[in-house]
């Protein structure tokens, strides 16, 4: 373009809205109205048919403007076209679908890790142990003002979740990839357990002014447990799962009692035997008990079968390793039932039940197999765990 001196420069509104400040050759500017588009009203932006929608309504509307001028019906409508059509096509041009998330339906849980979790388990099968290794956390969910999280892992043994079978390791702060290298041991775990059992492993953030907060757990079924081999998980959390009461038919659990059992066909008599118990209900304000044994052989018509162990005090996971003898039959024992309940000692109250177990022809599972394996194996000692329950059936407990 050539220009007399003294003349006015003067620009056409074209050339105007063609220049762009980068250097280079002219490149035409989109309008705005191209980075946002406007679509129907309750209809995601992915949504084919919003495409078509707004298309044929700014084409129809271009068209009954324009009246019959083909040519401004097919430029009106793309403003790449109107100028030269140097710049890259936009995506609804492709016909590419970008997945965008639900706004209206946006959870931060949902689009938001919670973090990993790095651990093993090992079931020994001699020593009926459940041994969790917690190695590890990354990438966990900040949970405090300061973007981080005091976490810590708990442990429960579903179903029949309480406070007894519940295990923790220590809290770290300040962080959102703890490494805590800690194994936490469930003792008086059966055969019957690995099969029916589930490890709930959950991290938390801990609080120390309000109620700690849940970031992730994991579940893990005892059954995919092989014994005596260690398997290693490293496991995406997920948010708080609904533990389903309607299936868990069993009462609540208070720990595990581990019990010896032997007829002794010389002394013509069940000798009983109270090793140790693990995992106990805390009955008392300072998160522990003070435990001790009773037990009964019935039907007990002179009421003169009552055995009791020594109280030892504050813990949760007493051994005792102390034995009865009640004489008896042999013939006799399929008519009776062994009784044996945990209470805690209270000065100056009445005492606490914990838990209790009975062992006879009227039991199940691995109570019955115990009863039946002391009957069949005369003078041989048989030591089993069980479960200790909140109450057995048909029986009230009074101290």
């Amino acid at each position: 373009m050539t220009q007399r001196k003294g003349e006015k420069t003067t620009i056409s509104i074209q050339e105007h809205m063609a220049i762009d400040v980068c250097p280079g050759p002219i490149q035409p500017i989109k309008q705005i109205s191209d980075y946002f588009p406007r679509y129907p009203r309750g209809l995601p932006p992915t949504a084919p048919p919003a495409l078509s929608r707004a298309g044929s309504l700014r084409s129809s509307s271009t068209s009954h403007n324009s009246g019959d001028d083909p040519a401004r019906s097919h430029t009106g409508d793309d403003p790449d076209r109107a100028f030269g059509g140097a710049a890259a096509p936009t995506p609804a041009v492709t016909g590419k679908k970008e997945e965008e998330p639900d706004v209206e339906g946006y959870d931060s849980d949902d689009s938001t890790t919670l973090g990993t979790l790095d651990f093993s388990l090992l079931y020994d099968q001699e020593n009926n142990a459940l041994h969790c290794t917690i190695n590890k956390a990354k990438g966990l969910k900040p949970m405090d003002h300061n973007g981080l999280s005091d976490p810590y892992v708990k442990l429960h043994l579903l179903p029949g979740a309480s406070k007894a079978n519940k295990l923790r390791t220590k809290t770290l702060r300040n962080t959102l990839n703890p490494i805590w290298s800690e194994t936490l041991t469930y003792y008086g775990i059966t055969d019957e357990d690995m099969v029916r059992k589930t490890l709930r492993i959950s991290v938390c953030d801990e609080d120390k002014f309000r109620h700690n907060e849940f970031i992730g757990e994991t579940r893990i079924p005892l059954k995919k447990l092989k014994p005596n081999q260690t398997k290693n998980f490293y496991n995406c959390l997920e948010k708080q799962l609904p533990i389903d009461k309607t299936d868990d038919k069993s009462l609540e659990e208070r720990g595990r009692i581990m019990i010896s059992l032997k007829y002794s066909s010389q002394k013509s008599g069940l000798v009983v035997g109270i090793v140790r118990c693990a995992h106990l209900a805390a009955m008392d304000a300072n998160g522990f008990s003070d435990p001790y044994v009773k037990t009964y052989l019935k039907p007990d018509e002179n009421k003169k079968s009552k055995h009791k162990t020594a109280v030892k005090k504050k813990t949760l996971n007493p051994e005792f390793n102390e034995e009865f003898f009640y004489e008896i039959k042999y013939a006799d024992l399929s008519k009776k039932t062994l009784e044996v309940t945990v209470w805690d000692y209270d000065i100056g109250k009445s005492n606490d039940f914990i838990g209790g177990v009975s062992l006879g022809i009227s039991a199940n599972g691995e109570r019955l197999k115990h009863w039946f394996d002391c009957l069949k194996n005369k003078d041989k000692k048989i030591e089993r765990w069980h479960t200790l329950t909140n109450e057995l059936p048909g029986t009230t407990f009074n101290d």
